[in-house]
């Protein structure tokens, strides 16, 4: 089973790194795909049987350990049980239709090489959430997930919608990393080297005592309600999802409509001992399901198009699994998802032909046409909101089109506060910011020549300065190079507070800045060698299609991106858990200043990718 759960893993990643350097045209492409996915077919299928036959254990395999230090473990740990076999049978069924329906429905498509290696990128990261073993594990397949989200959603570049409704998705996705973040820091504050997805249900057994206090348990279930509301697009952050249907339909139904908008319930069911401890936590599931499904389902009735529709439709599903989860069933979870998954990734694949049956209809008959029951008797009501009176009915429909004002909320409460600070911040002088620096340094010599001042009194101005860096770059409109440096400086600052409480920790530090200053350097000298344009003063934000004009450039640019964010290509991924590790041992609060700060620099870094590398060529759009 060790091996198949390897082969289920790297397979993905193969396909992806064949389709990269040999697909140079479609009908590689299409066979490099077919045989892939037959294989992790194959490969899927063995494993199932294996894993019945074997009377359905739960299974975990540690593959080896990536890093360790003290008390530290970052291991490569891999858990299959009923849950992930579900799961994983979707990803496999799903997959393989998408594979083959993309090879004729993408054909002579500009970007078909491009769309097929980010689906086999989401489906090495969907694998990875899968079969992860720890919540470390699974953190790393969800940015995966994640960056390949935000990649299909901006697929048509040229329109400037698609890519204002990807960064609107990866900023809901950054922000509930938060969650993530803090979440698998108090399982290591918690549970030690329990905090394997195996261990959590002994952990928590009717026999035992709490591992944790009541106080500590409900923090953590609300930081893992945080993500998984984020990735499934529960209330408040429902929106989300019908913009994101700005994608091929292929990448609809596959993401939005079928496997990632059901990662939140996955990891509701992985996490299910910490949360369910408690009827509180219930309590609070349950109303989140409760107020997507009446949101969703209202919301659904006023959609124009049928993307829209789907989407409104499969957020309200989840919701109900959130409440099935709330209620302890989650044998009909997995039923519910399955059957939910397979229904709606069947309706995004058929909506352009109903769509143009509907065309062609339409012009045959050349009148109206109005689809509508007409079979139902006209002293029937069509629906409960027509029993009601004229202002309510007019009221509802006017909440529904504005999708009960959430992203107006969402904005008001998160982003706008975030923005007007820095730009608070971005208005000080330079003058002060110099002598701020240089106070800073002066304390920092005075620490390490004398014994008077305490560590926390560095750390505390350090931490200070890395969120003013962090509200500057979200903030700052003028210029890529500023925002670049101020995202930079942010994590050298947040490496800084840490080595100032912690200096035995210097060689954790050194790991996370090896993956943090070269991705910064590179990100500079590709915005050096950006052309210098006349009107970029007067349009800081226009997009410059940087992807189409100079490649190569974006492609560094987005190397860049990834590893200056974290992304699970450097040491900065093992090297942010390390600092959230080593702060918040004695300062909690400087740690979950630092994984703020790390979700606010990716929503910054992704701006200027997005602003320099897409658009239309020779186009400058006004934003």
């Amino acid at each position: 089973m060790n091996t198949l759960l390897l082969a289920c893993l790297l397979l993905p990643l193969f396909g992806l790194l064949l389709i990269a350097l040999l697909g140079t045209n479609e009908k590689k492409i299409a066979t490099i795909s077919f045989w892939t996915t037959h294989a992790m077919g194959l490969s899927i299928i063995v494993l199932l049987a294996l894993w019945a036959s074997n009377g359905f254990p739960g299974h975990e395999f540690e593959w080896f350990t990536l890093y360790e230090r003290g008390n530290y473990r970052f291991p490569i740990l891999f858990y299959f049980d009923r849950i992930g076999a579900a799961y994983l049978f979707a990803v496999w069924v799903i997959f393989s239709v998408i594979v083959r329906y993309c090879r004729n429905y993408l054909h002579r498509e500009a970007g078909y090489k491009r769309f097929f290696m980010t689906i086999f990128g989401f489906a090495l990261g969907l694998n990875m959430v899968v079969l992860s073993g720890s919540i470390d594990m699974l953190f790393a397949g969800w940015e995966i997930v994640g960056i390949s989200s935000f990649l299909l959603i901006a697929f048509y570049r040229h329109r400037v919608q698609p890519v204002r409704n990807a960064l609107r998705a990866y900023t809901v996705y950054r922000f509930c990393d938060i969650g993530l973040l803090l979440g698998a820091w108090m399982g290591h504050l918690l549970f030690h080297e329990s905090d394997h997805f195996s261990n959590l249900a002994v952990l928590f057994a009717d026999s035992a005592p709490p591992p944790a206090s009541y106080p500590a348990l409900a923090l953590m279930s609300v930081l893992i309600f945080i993500a998984a509301c984020g990735k499934s697009a529960q209330f408040p952050f429902c929106f989300w999802l019908p913009r994101a249907m700005e994608g091929p339909t292929p990448s609809s139904a596959i993401f939005y409509g079928a496997l990632s908008v059901h990662l939140g319930v996955f990891l509701l069911l992985r996490t299910a001992p910490i949360w369910s401890y408690h009827y509180i936590p219930r309590t609070a599931l349950f109303c989140i399901g409760l107020l997507t499904v009446v949101i969703a389902t209202l919301s659904e009735k006023t959609q124009s198009n049928i993307k829209g529709q789907v989407a409104y439709a499969s957020i309200t599903q989840v919701g109900f699994m959130f409440m099935e989860l709330a209620l302890g069933l989650e044998t009909l979870v997995l039923v519910h998802f399955l059957g939910n998954a397979f229904l709606r990734c069947y309706q995004l694949l058929v909506s352009p032909s109903i769509v143009a049956h509907m065309l062609r209809v339409e012009g045959a008959i050349d009148t109206d046409f109005n689809i509508k029951n007409t079979r139902m008797p006209d002293y029937l009501p069509v629906s409960i909101r027509d029993t009601l009176p004229e202002v309510l009915q007019n009221t509802l429909y006017v909440f529904a089109l504005q999708e009960g004002n959430l992203e107006l909320l969402v904005r008001s409460m998160l982003w706008a506060p975030l923005k007007q600070a820095g730009a608070k911040i971005n208005n000080v002088s330079g003058v002060v910011k110099i002598v701020v620096g240089l106070s800073v340094l002066l304390m920092t010599w005075l620490a390490f020549t004398t014994d008077v001042i305490n560590s926390l009194y560095l750390a505390a101005p350090a931490a200070l300065a890395m969120v003013m860096a962090s509200l500057s770059a979200f903030s700052q409109k003028h210029s890529f190079i500023k925002i670049w440096n101020a995202v930079a400086m942010s994590a050298l600052f947040a490496a800084g507070a840490v080595w100032l409480l912690h200096p035995e920790a210097l060689p954790d530090i050194v790991l996370f800045t090896t993956g943090i200053i070269p991705s910064w350097l590179l990100g500079i000298l590709v915005l050096i060698k950006l052309p210098k344009q006349a009107n970029f003063k007067d349009s800081p934000f226009a997009y410059r299609a940087m992807a189409e004009t100079n490649p190569i450039l974006s492609l560094l640019l987005f190397i860049s991106f990834l590893g200056l964010v974290g992304f699970p290509i450097t040491p900065a991924f093992i090297g942010e858990d390390l600092l959230l590790y080593h702060a918040s041992s004695q300062y909690s609060w400087i740690g979950a200043l630092i994984a703020v700060c790390f979700v606010i620099n990716g929503i910054a870094a992704a701006r200027v990718f997005l602003r320099l590398c897409m658009g239309r060529p020779l186009e400058i759009s006004q934003s």
